[in-house]
């Protein structure tokens, strides 16, 4: 029997990154067109699964370091579809009164956070497009929650690379850090290629090009590295995502596999 999307799914047969990211992390909020593209991916690189389940745990110890130290707001933009360790229950486990509020601009995310958040008074979900950086900063629902006169931990995890232009990055980072103040917190998360070579990086980014966001722009060390320009980096600093303060490992930090690059940065 052929799978019978919810009405507020558009397009069930247009790929989504959120509803492949969560079929990547083994949910069931997928149709057949996001697991077709997604087992293309997982044909070229099969390891995908386990560097997108690092990245959640790099979520979780990256709220946590960040609630330790005080902060007790944070912005989750491109948050994708719930799944566990979500940031307001990281966030809420250390402070009860935490405030959290996810944007995306997919309105099947939307749906899913609100229906999941419904009586959670401390955290809220606001529908916003990043290349629209300034107007979700500027949203009720968002300056409802948070206070940019106060530290907020920002979160931008596995979303820039669906960001096409560079100069449009460098716009998003430049605005966020505008209205950060000091004691603030920028936890980023982004692809990178390594050296699994051109064939395989174009058929990847051509398996995202039936998505709706249209493409995947892995970026090198060196270019993600700037993005924390004028920040300071909290220790181990730029790295795959699955060696952040990862206990006691000291294995080398292969950079010729392909994954997620993330780090941790404070605003002095």
């Amino acid at each position: 029997m052929a799978e019978r999307a919810p009405s507020w799914v558009s397009d069930p047969h247009i790929p989504s990154v959120a509803r492949m990211y969560d079929y990547y992390l083994g949910g069931k909020d997928n149709f057949a067109a996001d697991r077709e593209v997604g087992d293309r991916v997982l044909a070229a690189m099969p390891y995908v699964r386990a560097f997108t389940r690092a990245n959640r745990v790099f979520l979780a110890r990256a709220v946590t370091l960040a609630a330790e130290d005080g902060v007790r707001q944070f912005l989750d933009i491109g948050s994708g579809l719930p799944t566990q360790e979500n940031t307001h229950e990281v966030a809420q486990r250390n402070d009860p009164d935490a405030r959290v509020v996810y944007v995306d601009r997919d309105p099947i995310v939307i749906t899913h956070a609100r229906a999941l958040l419904e009586g959670n008074g401390q955290t809220s979900v606001v529908q916003g497009d990043l290349l629209d950086i300034r107007r979700i900063l500027d949203d009720p629902g968002v300056l409802e929650r948070i206070d940019f006169t106060r530290p907020v931990a920002v979160l931008l995890l596995a979303i820039l690379h669906f960001v096409a232009r560079d100069e449009d990055v460098l716009e998003i980072l430049s605005v966020l850090r505008s209205r950060m103040v000091s004691g603030s917190y920028l936890v980023l998360s982004h692809g990178h290629a390594g050296d699994v070579g051109e064939e395989l990086e174009a058929e990847v980014r051509s398996a995202y090009e039936k998505t709706s966001a249209g493409d995947i722009i892995p970026r090198p060390y060196a270019q993600v590295l700037t993005y924390f320009d004028g920040l300071e980096l909290v220790d181990p600093g730029l790295v795959p995502v699955e060696f952040w303060r990862a206990g006691d490992s000291h294995e080398d930090h292969d950079l010729s596999r392909a994954g997620f690059l993330g780090a941790v940065a404070k605003v002095p």
